[in-house]
């Protein structure tokens, strides 16, 4: 896919991502110039780094402007660049979304309150200071009812996500949390309890273009759990949910994006869809202003071999995303850590590729790094993808594989 050659685009890139690679493949692809931003990280594909820091976006956009000429795109290669990426947009008078929009697809209470205003259908919640008691904690829990969910409102990937069944419960989760925010610098941050909703949980990655939704992929997620952790293992696409249903959810999707006021770019958006006894309730868990994580978008491949990164850069310079469509149904299984401990090696490797239908094994942890499970635990251990004719002949062949594996932590 050629055409746009001779365009410049900015890289936004994190010390710490695992996307950065594959962001610059598909800028190669098209034909960009590309010029990387970083708070760290090295010299990819030759370029050179301009030094950002996220956490003072002002200082790093002026830098960023009086260094590096003309730009048709900024894109932000993952969730901690969003703030910097919008604001610089917006100086440069380029296609974005505003940034109390992307601060607020990154604060789960500020998400709660604007889809609550905007009556986006979500679960009940209530929101309590980072400091409050156990009794405080247990009436909230209680407004919503039993089962619900303590999360905190900043962290990604179910870190710190605990369902609770009674007081003691939610008391017991307030406290884990509050270690884990400590841990990270947040800890005045505040904390969301809100119902538990059952049911089907699905993920939808779309494309943004003046508010409008452009739907790349629906994934399944079979294997999500009902707690106490939610650790999110396996994905595959297309979803089985019937067409009427997967174009409600969608619709629901691009109206939580705009009640956030997100009207540019990517995003990845929660759903759970409750099924029982002949009824249905859908209900938005969280929308992040970025595509699926991890590398998790190797699992896509569209026609002529297009990348997900690919369609993103294209739709940061205003082509619009025509839906070329996957063939199959494809997958990706993200490797647990079930244990705290030191990663001494991951046996199986060679069975599990052998599998039918797998395609692809990255392990993303190296050897002798100290790991833990959720909900502490921030990272996975890799990732493994299969491809096939249909989402089950892609569920057995990642189940199959993951039964290979053996993740040696001691």
């Amino acid at each position: 896919m050629t055409g746009i050659a001779a365009r410049r685009v900015l890289l936004l890139v994190p010390a710490i991502t695992y996307r950065a690679t594959d962001f610059v493949a598909a800028a190669r692809r098209l034909g960009l110039e590309v010029v990387i931003g970083s708070d760290g990280a090295l010299p990819l594909g030759g370029q050179p780094v301009v030094r950002v820091d996220p956490d003072d976006p002002a200082a790093s956009a002026h830098r960023l402007r009086v260094t590096i000429g003309p730009l048709d795109a900024v894109v932000a290669v993952d969730s901690q660049m969003l703030p910097l990426a919008a604001r610089l947009a917006a100086e440069l008078g380029l296609a974005h979304n505003p940034v109390i929009a992307v601060d607020a697809a990154a604060d789960k209470s500020l998400q709660r309150q604007a889809w609550a205003k905007h009556g986006i259908l979500q679960p009940a919640f209530r929101i309590v200071a980072a400091d409050a008691d156990g009794a405080t904690l247990g009436t909230a829990a209680r407004s919503v009812g039993f089962p619900c969910v303590v999360k905190p409102v900043s962290l990604s990937g179910s870190r710190g996500v605990i369902r609770a069944d009674d007081d003691d419960a939610v008391r017991a989760a307030g406290r884990v949390i509050r270690d884990i925010l400590a841990e990270t610098g947040r800890s005045d941050e505040p904390i969301v309890i809100e119902e538990f909703v059952p049911g089907w949980e699905v993920s939808i990655d779309g494309l943004l273009t003046e508010g409008e939704l452009s739907v790349t992929a629906i994934f399944d997620k079979p294997d999500m759990p009902d707690g106490p952790t939610f650790e999110e293992t396996m994905l595959v696409t297309p979803s089985r949910l019937a067409q009427p249903l997967q174009a409600r959810a969608c619709r629901l999707a691009e109206q939580a994006a705009a009640a956030l006021g997100l009207r540019y770019g990517p995003i990845h958006a929660e759903l759970r869809i409750d099924l029982r006894e002949g009824g249905e309730r859908m209900a938005m868990i969280e929308l992040a202003a970025r595509s699926i994580g991890g590398l998790c978008s190797r699992a896509l491949r569209f026609a002529e071999g297009v990348s997900l990164e690919t369609l993103i850069l294209e739709n940061s310079l205003g082509r619009p995303h025509t839906s070329p469509g996957m063939a199959g149904a494809a997958g990706v299984l993200m490797l647990p850590v079930e244990r705290s401990g030191i990663l001494q090696a991951i046996d199986g490797q060679a069975d599990a590729l052998a599998v039918p239908g797998i395609t692809g094994l990255s392990i993303t942890i190296p050897l002798g790094q100290a790991v833990r499970p959720l909900p502490w635990g921030d990272r996975y251990l890799g990732f493994l993808f299969a491809a096939g004719n249909g989402i089950g002949e892609v569920e057995t062949a990642l189940r199959g594989a993951y039964r290979k594996l053996r993740a040696v932590i001691v």
